[in-house]
């Protein structure tokens, strides 16, 4: 099994339930990173809401007393013909091989893109953004130049899809219910954020009332959503939009699209748009029976147009797992038919959209909602209850603006002049 993500996890668990008593079979999971990340709560990281060590839970933890082994490594290939996976410490063999291995930001090949902007999709992803918003922030607090305040203080995200739209409500919260009551320096007329998407709407496959309410919503907060902004190239300043436009901004976060990790685009057989796997609606592998493709590494035959999201994931681990079984018991496979579970987008605090069993609705009801259905899918009680203390204290005390890793040479921000005002 390699990738211990919402996939990869589903698929081993299965798996060990239904062969912890078989002593001849054995169960390998591969993962570059020893924890299991939550990621639908990434953008709380980025506005101090959530402590970034609650939305992660121990792969070790969660195996327990199950009899799988874990192995901490980097994959560096993958030799089908001999059924073997090269790490970086070594090599495993198989017999039977589920690849989960997620995803990772795609450019585009837009220049700059990958040099200037900052990457949110992992845990450290989110925790550099953090510091560095605040780093502008304390910069912006003191610095007298109108030009230089102004890139400071303008925070741009790339891509209105469900996690551009979250993370710049995330941002919203913290600008005006943190920074403009703490930072004496900065006022609320100064900050500017900046939704950019090169569509004609934000959240493309959502219902349209509910990607109607959120751009309402978002608009009434007084974030600037630019349509049909397609980004043509970025500097250390700044983005360029529609090859005209100078947007200056020393904050630019990527959230515009994903492809397949290179190792899936290696893979042999036919891969769509985005480098993902084409696989059979078993799952499998064209040409490999043995081998089972999950998650945001794959893109199942019939149903190619599911949407890359952590349910999606999670139920075709499960599809995977028992196919499995399936397979060494001689049996018929089953196919994997995606069928929506809903969606769920925050909206920053005390407002959210949800879209589930044919309703649609949005406020605050759905935020409670929301809250509700995310801590309920956490792994742990543990989790479960420090994300919620997390959001208690979050609610009735001042967000935290430390600094824990503090930016050295930071790129983003560049340098900044010595002369200032008092704040």
């Amino acid at each position: 099994m390699l990738g211990a993500g919402f996939g990869g996890l589903r698929a081993i668990l299965d798996l060990e339930r239904q062969y912890r008593r078989r002593i001849d079979v054995e169960m390998i999971l591969v993962s570059d990173q020893n924890f299991m990340l939550f990621t639908p709560l990434l953008p709380q990281i980025a506005s101090s809401f959530t402590n970034p060590r609650h939305i992660v839970q121990a792969v070790r933890d969660i195996r327990g007393k199950r009899r799988f082994r874990f192995r901490r490594d980097t994959v560096r290939a993958i030799d089908l013909r001999a059924r073997r996976v090269e790490l970086l410490d070594g090599s495993l063999d198989y017999d039977t091989l589920v690849i989960a291995l997620g995803s990772r930001s795609d450019y585009f090949g837009i220049p700059g893109t990958a040099e200037h902007t900052l990457n949110f999709k992992s845990l450290e992803d989110s925790v550099i953004f953090r510091e560095h918003v605040i780093d502008c922030l304390e910069h912006a607090d003191h610095i007298e130049d109108p030009a230089e305040r102004r890139r400071l203080l303008t925070f741009a995200v790339v891509g209105g899809g469900y996690t551009g739209v979250e993370l710049i409500s995330e941002l919203h919260d913290f600008m005006f219910g943190y920074v403009t009551n703490h930072y004496r320096g900065i006022s609320a007329s100064e900050i500017r954020l900046v939704l950019i998407e090169a569509a004609p709407d934000i959240l493309r496959g959502v219902h349209p009332k509910l990607a109607e309410h959120s751009r309402r919503r978002l608009q009434k907060q007084g974030v600037k959503i630019r349509f049909r902004a397609r980004v043509t190239q970025c500097f250390p300043d700044g983005i360029e939009i529609n090859n005209t436009e100078i947007l200056s901004s020393a904050t630019v976060a990527w959230s515009a699209g994903v492809r397949a990790v290179e190792l899936v685009e290696t893979l042999p057989g036919p891969h769509d748009r985005i480098g993902r796997a084409i696989v059979n609606d078993h799952l499998q592998l064209e040409g490999h029976p043995e081998v089972f493709v999950v998650g945001d590494s794959c893109a199942p035959l019939s149903t190619k147009d599911a949407p890359r999201v952590a349910p999606v994931a999670i139920a075709e681990g499960r599809i995977a797992a028992r196919n499995i079984v399936h397979q060494e018991r001689g049996e018929p496979l089953e196919s994997y038919v995606y069928v929506s579970k809903g969606v769920l987008i925050s909206l920053g605090m005390n407002h959210a959209v949800v879209s589930i069993a044919g309703l649609q609705f949005g406020g605050y009801f759905a935020w409670l909602f929301w809250n509700a259905v995310h801590l309920y899918k956490l792994v742990g009680l543990k989790k479960q209850i420090q994300v919620a203390l997390d959001w208690v204290l979050g609610v009735i005390f001042p967000r935290d603006a430390s600094i824990v890793r503090r930016p050295v040479g930071c790129k983003l921000c560049g340098t900044v002049p010595a002369k200032s005002r008092g704040a």
